[in-house]
């Protein structure tokens, strides 16, 4: 099995707008999404929610910021580490990730010990 990383990225604004009987509705997607995992066949090795954009820093030769140094109307809000035979099968559980405000981006995980790149 392989390591993936699933990138949430979604408009921020589509959170902000949110009713809060919303809320309801996208926990009740990502549990979806966790679920519909295993049942294909693959298993959820991490993740988290990030906290709005706008308590971002960026950091640049040492000098630090306030805020994401690109301008963009997604934002990453958030991840998923997945185990999955494959990229097929990779690509199989991202189309299940929870991204109505957006898409999601997959990459494979790195492992150190492997060398370079």
């Amino acid at each position: 099995m392989s390591e993936y990383a699933i990138l949430i990225y979604e408009d921020p604004a589509f959170y902000e707008t949110m009713p809060p009987e919303g809320w309801g509705a996208v926990v009740e997607a990502h549990n979806e999404f966790t679920k519909g995992v295993v049942e294909h066949g693959g298993s959820i090795t991490g993740g988290g929610a990030l906290k709005p954009v706008t308590m971002a820093l960026t950091i640049r030769g040492g000098t630090v910021t306030d805020g994401p140094f690109v301008e963009s109307t997604e934002s990453f809000l958030g991840y998923y580490t997945v185990e999955a035979r494959d990229l097929d099968h990779a690509i199989e559980l991202a189309k299940l990730a929870p991204a109505t405000g957006g898409g999601v981006e997959l990459r494979p995980l790195h492992d150190p010990s492997a060398g370079q790149l």
